[in-house]
Order: structure tokens, then C-alpha cells, then sequence
């Protein structure tokens, strides 16, 4: 059965990265609350399980590409749905079950990452392949904005419907609501076993689309993912943009502090980034068809890289008295400005790297750099942050430290884009 790009599809596959950010937002939220009243950790290692928890999705999404491409994309979604909700599972067996049991908390907490890495790339590698159908089947010229960047926008309002969910499940404990989020997947799973059955983007890995689907699939794609210079390269300079964005969950909250801002600025901070992205996204990813891949990638990382210079070379006093609260935002705005040019114009053009064969393994190389990136840079800034604080080392260190990489990618990764000559929408 050849199956084309559907009405149905696309919105199956926009409507699943929602569904996924609400069940994930519901819960994740709160576990450092866990890990601190519950568990009565302290605040690094409250940091450290985080931590491992980031690297167990973001630095197996290579694992997860790789077995995608192996065994099919509808599988392994099926699958990480399965893996995601037996963690959340876990996690409320591990308050549930007399005693609180640290171990079985950190358990589920692994799981839930290892899940988000088995059906993340899956879902891109789908993604890509309506983006690449839609593409076939529009105007020589035409220009709108990619599917990634709608999966921007439908993330983000998963991302601000989880947790309110989990907060007004709050009073019935965390266990109740792990609970609603180990079911949440349960369904999301049924639902979607029943409608990538039926509706599959021709011409890719998902079980159960036919023999030309069977066809491309690629045990061996991991080996040629990783001996693809050009897009290793690619991947190594563009970790900078998650390194960068993950600040969001490190420096700023300790500029805020520091600047004497109180804790609940941090909220409005991410409320705003929010309001950003539903708003701007799809203007930007329409502005960047237009101006091509390599354009938009060299534009958002210096608007990156502008963000954190804010931060390193203004005075908390620059927009006039008591308004260091004007500054940070100024940064905030500048950095997810350059996350949304940057990241949905990467994820474009990893169908191009892989000339669509094997896209499982080059989207989760791409995310495994960015989680390898995030691991070890920010202990380096983590670091720098807090000899900054006693004044060891200049206050503008940490900032630089993040702003070199993203220059570096604007100058080398916009120029590696353009000589490869990959076929992008913009481009």
C-alpha cells in the first residue's frame, strides 16, 4: 500500500507532539519538588538525577534514531509510549508502596528519558518524511513555513497545558499525578497504533506502509550517519544552540538570583518565552523560507550569541535604575528568538544530510550532540558561574564561554549548509 501525505496525516503527527508535552509537563515539573520534600536531597543532587534524566533522552537519541530506522518508526513510537508510562509508573509505585524508595524514583526517572528517546526521533523521522511529500506535492518556489516549525508551536502549547494539569492534580499527591501521566501515554499509544496503521508518508520506515516502506529501512545507517563528516561537523556546531537554550534551566535562574530578583520571576520568564513562541514561530519559519537554511542558521545563532553578550557586557543598571528585570528579559528574547530560527531549520535539513535514507539515526545524532553538549558545558558554566560569584574569575567569563560556540556556528555551520547545497525548503 503506497500511502501519500493525507489531510488526516499531518495533524495526527502535529496533534502527537502536543499530547506528548502535556503528559510530559504534567509530571517532570514537579520532581524536583519530590526530590526535595519527599526524598529531602539536596539541591545538587536534586541536579545530578535531573541531569542523568536530560542525558538518558537527549543523549540516547542516537540509540533511539538507529532502532527507528532498524525497526520502524510506528514501532518505536509504540514502544518509547510504552517505556515512558512504565516510568511514570514507577514513579508513583516509588511513593506509593510504604516507605519512600529513592531507587525506584531514580528508576523511573530513567525510564521516562529512555522512553522520550525511543519515540522522539520516530516522530521526526515521520515529520520529515510529510515535510518532504509536501514539498513534492506544492509550487516550484513556493515558500511556507516547515513542518518542524509548526511542531514548535504545537509543542509549546503542550508544554504550557501540562502544568496546569499537573497542578490541579496536585492536591491528590505526586503518585496521582504519575498516574494520570502513565495513563495519559497508555492512550496516546492505542490512539496511535490505530492511526499510524493506516496513514503512513510514502517512502518511509514505518511498519505496516507497504513494500517500499519495508525497503528503507537501514541497519546499517548508524555507521553511515557517523562516517558523514559533514553532517558529524554540522551536529558538534550546532549542539551550540541546545547548550545555549538549556541555559534557560541554569544560568538564568542563577542571574536572576543574583541580580536580587525574586524566585518568581523565573515563571514569567518562561511565560514569556511561551507567549514568544506561539506568536513568532511561524512568522520566523515563514521569513526563513524565504531567506534560506543557511541565512536563517547564521542569523540565529548571533541573536544567541547577542543574548548572553546582554548579559556579560551590560550592567544590571543599563536600562536605568532597579530594571535588571528589563535586561534578563532582553537576553531571554534575544535567545529564544535564535532557538526558534535555528532549531527548526536544523531539523529541515537532516533529510538532505541523509539524502532520506536512514533519517532515524541523523535526528538522533543531531539531539545526542546537543545532550553530550549540555552534560559537560554546563559543568564548565555551571562552574565559572559560581567563581564569578566569588569574584575568582570575570563576571563576563560564563557568557563568553557561551558565546564563542555560537559564533563559531553561525560563521562555520551557515557556511558548511550553503557549500552542501542541500535540498531545503527556503534554500
Amino acid at each position: 500500500m503506497k500511502t501519500s501525505t493525507s489531510r488526516f496525516e499531518v495533524p495526527v503527527l502535529l496533534g502527537t507532539q502536543t499530547l506528548f508535552n502535556i503528559g510530559f509537563y504534567a509530571v517532570v515539573p514537579f520532581l524536583a519538588v519530590v526530590l526535595a520534600n519527599d526524598f529531602l536531597l539536596a539541591g545538587a543532587a536534586v541536579g545530578l538525577i535531573l541531569g542523568i534524566r536530560t542525558f538518558a533522552q537527549q543523549g540516547l537519541f542516537l540509540a533511539g534514531g538507529s532502532l527507528a530506522d532498524r525497526f520502524g518508526a510506528r514501532r518505536m513510537i509504540l514502544i518509547g509510549c510504552a517505556v515512558r508510562a512504565a516510568g511514570f509508573l514507577t514513579l508513583a509505585a516509588s511513593l506509593s508502596l510504604g516507605d519512600p524508595k529513592l531507587w525506584l524514583f531514580i528508576l523511573g526517572t530513567l525510564l521516562t528519558g529512555f522512553g522520550g528517546a525511543l519515540f522522539s526521533p520516530g516522530l521526526s523521522i515521520l515529520v520529515g518524511a510529510a515535510q518532504s511529500a509536501r514539498d513534492r506535492g506544492q509550487p516550484t518556489g513556493a515558500k511556507r513555513a516547515t513542518l518542524f516549525a509548526w511542531l514548535s508551536v504545537t509543542g509549546e502549547i503542550g508544554a504550557v497545558a501540562g502544568p496546569l494539569v499537573g497542578a490541579a492534580l496536585w492536591d491528590w499527591g505526586f503518585a496521582a499525578v504519575a498516574g494520570f501521566g502513565a495513563i495519559f501515554f497508555i492512550a496516546i499509544g492505542l490512539f496511535l497504533a490505530a492511526a499510524l496503521r493506516r496513514y503512513a508518508p510514502e517512502g518511509t520506515s514505518l511498519d505496516h506502509a507497504g513494500p517500499r516502506a519495508k525497503r528503507q529501512a537501514q541497519p546499517g545507517s548508524l555507521r553511515r550517519c557517523l562516517a558523514d563528516r559533514k553532517f558529524v561537523a554540522f551536529c558538534a556546531l550546532h549542539a551550540s544552540d541546545l547548550l545555549a537554550y538549556n541555559q534557560l534551566y541554569l544560568a538564568i535562574p542563577l542571574e536572576l538570583e543574583r541580580t536580587g530578583l525574586p524566585t518568581q520571576w523565573l515563571g514569567l520568564v518562561f511565560a514569556w518565552i511561551s507567549v514568544l513562541t506561539l506568536g513568532l514561530q511561524l512568522p520566523i519559519a515563514w521569513l526563513a523560507a524565504r531567506i534560506g537554511a543557511a541565512a536563517t542558521l547564521r542569523c540565529g545563532y548571533v541573536s544567541s550569541a547577542l543574548g548572553f553578550g546582554v548579559l556579560a557586557f551590560l550592567p544590571a543598571t543599563a536600562f536605568g535604575e532597579n530594571t535588571a528585570a528589563v535586561r534578563i528579559l532582553c537576553a531571554v528574547t534575544l535567545l529564544a528568538l535564535g532557538h526558534m530560527s535555528v532549531h527548526p531549520a536544523a531539523l529541515s535539513l537532516v533529510p538532505g544530510f541523509a539524502a532520506h535514507r536512514g533519517t532515524g539515526s541523523y535526528f538522533g545524532l543531531l539531539s545526542s550532540c546537543g545532550g553530550l553538549a549540555v552534560l559537560l558545558g554546563n559543568l564548565l558554566v555551571g562552574w565559572l558561574l559560581s567563581q564569578a560569584g566569588q569574584g575568582q574569575v570575570p563576571g563576563f567569563l560564563p557568557w563568553l564561554v557561551l558565546i564563542i560556540p555560537l559564533v563559531l556556528a553561525s560563521w562555520l555551520g551557515a557556511s558548511l549548509v550553503r557549500r552542501s547545497g542541500l535540498p531545503t525548503q527556503g534554500s
